[in-house]
């Protein structure tokens, strides 16, 4: 199985939107989040695709820029290549969707989101975590076997996106929920991908990685094969 994220930047680069499609069809994974997404990025070869609600506009204090949103954006889309049993609640479904999803290991909770929609300025941030956090132990105590992924706005290898409080706390979940976080050893990353350790069982996985130049997003994309 293979597992894939990437935050295309709101499509700041349209003008290489065939080359980012390109970039998501040439990992052909079994299950690929994009975040800060739109709909004009159609991936071939998924037959079930499920999104966040559209964003609203909102206003922000003045030392932030306020957010306005094209009618085709997305905060998360998930694009599958299994078909959804039921959606679960988020904290906040215009920033976070999860789906339970029917495999050939069992089911799988997928959950996609964005922590923290302004980076990791606080207290949006810590909001955003804090709910999403709930969400996990929630779905945990459940007894559902997770992948939680998407745009952690944290680095946990390096100090390229320093945030000591929030990789505590995220940490701090994944352990009272035997959650792996299968990325964290990669630098310059704040796009993460974590999975319940009993889904993976004794499987070792790899990592691969692009847009290393940064060129199609400020983003890399990262995925995990197991």
């Amino acid at each position: 199985m293979k597992i894939a994220t990437w935050n295309v930047e709101r499509l700041e680069h349209k003008s290489k939107l065939g080359a980012i499609v390109s970039a998501c069809q040439r990992e052909d994974a079994d299950i690929f989040v994009l975040t800060e997404t739109d709909e004009r990025i159609r991936l071939s070869g998924y037959p079930f695709c499920y999104s966040t609600v559209p964003p609203l506009d909102h206003e922000l204090p003045p030392y932030l820029m306020p957010v306005h949103y094209a009618p085709t954006e997305r905060r998360v889309m998930i694009y599958s290549k299994y078909p959804c049993i039921r959606q679960h609640s988020t904290y906040d479904e215009s920033t976070a969707i999860c789906v339970e999803l029917e495999t050939e290991y069992g089911n799988l909770l997928v959950y996609g989101s964005i922590i923290g929609i302004h980076g990791h300025r606080k207290p949006f941030f810590m909001d955003e975590l804090h709910g999403q956090m709930t969400d996990l132990r929630r779905l945990a105590a459940e007894g559902h076997q997770i992948c939680f992924l998407g745009d952690y706005n944290c680095s946990f290898a390096d100090n390229y996106y320093p945030n000591s409080t929030g990789k505590a706390a995220i940490l701090e979940c994944f352990a009272e929920t035997d959650i792996s976080l299968l990325t964290s050893d990669r630098r310059e990353c704040i796009d993460h991908i974590a999975v319940s350790k009993r889904f993976i069982g004794n499987f070792m996985p790899s990592i691969t990685e692009w847009n290393l130049d940064k060129e199609l997003s400020d983003h890399k994309g990262i995925a995990v094969t197991f």
